[in-house]
């Protein structure tokens, strides 16, 4: 049969024509065919006295949506029965200058805990933002500012989250004792009044020597770190409990932050 060049071609027939992306396979003389694509029979359960199950059920997924408890306020976590924090639930802040080892002890603490424990860094929550990113290094102004709370508030609202799912939850932060800005009260708005602040501050001379081994924007100028420094010597005083972490190595500082916690739950420092 001749068909004119550029008329329409008759549509397809037989097995494989229909919509794109069916399988056409060829049928020959002699060629059975494919075999039926009805699911094999089931065995018959021995004491089975109904008609045979014909085909297996449809697989259903092991896993569906799971209900999250909302997060609240995280109240004071209750003592632990052992040694040190034990399988307490509890959220801790981490405070210190830089260059004073927050981010390296709190990984490590959290790591090493019998329980779930996660770690937020707050500086890695700004640096979330990239096109735009307000570096309080360049200056503090309302940019660094706005930024800087909203990174409290989304780790606040991941501690409250992690706490009230049965999981622990360190932050750190370089928190200020003369700065109600970077100050503990936006901490304890954002998270509650069960969290347990304690200061990491090692000698000015540990915290030149770290800050030299740091790049990109994470190191500081020699003077500014030694102005922070100063600064963070407000904390001696007040309260809350120091570990002066500068001949402790990071096993040994976490040890010691460990326990200081323990001791913390017993009895809260005021702040």
């Amino acid at each position: 049969m001749q068909h004119a060049v550029g008329a329409p071609l008759p549509p397809p027939q037989g097995p494989g024509s229909g919509p794109v992306g069916w399988t056409h396979q060829a049928q020959h003389p002699g060629h059975p065919g494919p075999p039926p694509t009805t699911p094999p029979a089931l065995p018959t359960p021995r004491g089975w006295s109904g008609p045979a199950p014909q085909h297996a059920p449809a697989s259903r997924e092991t896993t569906g949506h799971v209900q999250l408890p909302p997060g609240g306020p995280v109240p004071l976590p209750a003592p632990p029965a052992g040694p040190g924090t034990g399988s307490a639930t509890l959220a801790v802040l981490l405070i210190g200058p830089a260059g004073a080892g927050k981010t390296t002890v709190a990984k490590l603490w959290a790591s090493r805990r019998r329980v779930p424990t996660a770690h937020v860094s707050l500086d890695d929550v700004r640096e979330w933002v990239c096109s735009g990113f307000a570096d309080p290094q360049t200056g503090w102004n309302d940019h660094s500012e706005a930024q800087y709370r909203l990174a409290r508030r989304t780790c606040g609202f991941a501690a409250r989250n992690f706490l009230a799912n049965g999981i622990s939850c360190i932050l750190d932060d370089a928190v200020f004792p003369d700065r109600p800005v970077v100050g503990l009260g936006g901490w304890k708005r954002h998270v509650g009044p069960g969290l347990l602040p304690v200061v990491l501050l090692p000698g000015l001379e540990v915290v030149l020597e770290r800050n030299a081994a740091r790049s990109g924007n994470r190191r500081l100028s020699d003077e500014e770190v030694a102005r922070i420094h100063g600064r963070m010597a407000g904390w001696y005083g007040s309260g809350l409990p120091i570990i002066d972490n500068s001949t402790y190595d990071v096993e040994t500082t976490a040890r010691v932050l460990d326990d200081i916690l323990a001791r913390s739950i017993a009895s809260p420092p005021p702040w």
